[in-house]
């Protein structure tokens, strides 16, 4: 009921995933990035406590396959998990527990890998990888999107997605950006539009971090905040 990418822009640098699936709040679960590091997904009867364990794996200097296989072996229920993961070269690696009772799929590519379970058919994954990879000059949130909307356009999950989430890790540690639809009938519209709206202020937040004495204050927030604390008496001068 998961389709899912994780990926290195070859040209950039930068680690991104993307995800869809009928449950809601997919975003608090699935995807775990590193800046520098790679990415790490887990999913069916996902198991949050794998994610972390492969980033750590990735940032002690293990591949994708090597990372792979210690997370398998050190898990007892891994024959109900769907695993997928990417490191810092762009080398790829997954899982496909034996327990997953429905099609599950996969697809690799040079910096590149596409899963699914409870999916339509097993060519969504191939799909995905195949938009990604086509225009490599893009910005990753627009090769992200346009993945997981050729997923759903190629059958998608079995039954109807509800949520969706768009990560990106870039040269610094926190998130280029991190977007989710928790729960929506049409969570995949709802994650285009809002990547829309965010990506014109996206350079801005990344200021506000790295050097906020640059920002100045929004004017009418400055003025009614100063109001405010006038009409209340406040001041911490």
């Amino acid at each position: 009921m998961t389709f899912s990418l994780v990926a290195r822009c070859g040209r950039t640098g930068e680690i991104g995933a993307v995800i869809s699936t009928s449950n809601l709040a997919v975003g608090s679960r699935c995807v775990y990035l590193k800046s520098g590091v790679g990415g790490f997904l887990t999913q069916h009867r996902t198991d949050p406590r794998l994610g972390p364990r492969g980033i750590a794996l990735l940032q002690d200097g293990a591949t994708a396959a090597e990372a792979m296989a210690a997370v398998v072996a050190s898990t007892k229920d891994i024959g109900w998990r769907q695993l997928a993961c990417v490191d810092r070269h762009g080398n790829t690696a997954f899982h496909h527990g034996d327990k997953i009772y429905s099609i599950r799929a996969e697809c690799q590519a040079p910096g590149v890998v596409a899963i699914g379970n409870i999916i339509d058919n097993p060519e969504v994954p191939k799909a995905m990888v195949a938009a990604f990879t086509a225009d490599p000059s893009l910005e990753i949130a627009e090769r992200l999107l346009r993945a997981i909307e050729a997923g759903e356009a190629a059958g998608g999950e079995t039954g109807t997605v509800h949520a969706a989430q768009m990560i990106a890790v870039g040269e610094n540690s926190f998130p280029l950006f991190d977007l989710r639809i928790d729960y929506s009938e049409t969570p995949l519209p709802d994650l285009r539009r809002l990547w829309e709206r965010y990506r014109a202020e996206a350079a801005g937040f990344a200021v506000r971090v790295l050097d906020p004495d640059s920002v100045p204050p929004q004017q009418d927030l400055y003025d009614a905040a100063q109001a405010r604390m006038k009409e209340l008496g406040i001041s911490y001068s």
